[in-house]
């Protein structure tokens, strides 16, 4: 099991996904993690998730990550 966040966040996302951020730069990928990070600590409903199952939590939170459309860089949308 990873134990950088930029590991923990690519082990959290969907295999499709998955592939898609692991082409990005590294320091996108931190970024990603890093918003990732600041999700699972600030979700109140992440938190009780956690409580049930902490693998579920962080999938929740990177797809919540993904589809916000953190992963697009300013200005591309």
């Amino acid at each position: 099991m990873p134990t950088d966040s930029v590991g923990r966040f690519l082990a959290a996302l969907a295999p499709e996904r998955r592939e898609a951020v692991g082409a990005k730069p590294h320091q996108e990928q931190e970024r990603l993690a890093a918003a990732w990070e600041q999700e699972l600590q600030g979700d109140d409903e992440l938190d009780t998730l956690d409580e049930l199952s902490p693998p579920a939590a962080e999938a929740e939170a990177a797809r919540r990550v993904l589809d916000r459309g953190i992963d697009q860089q300013p200005g591309a949308r």
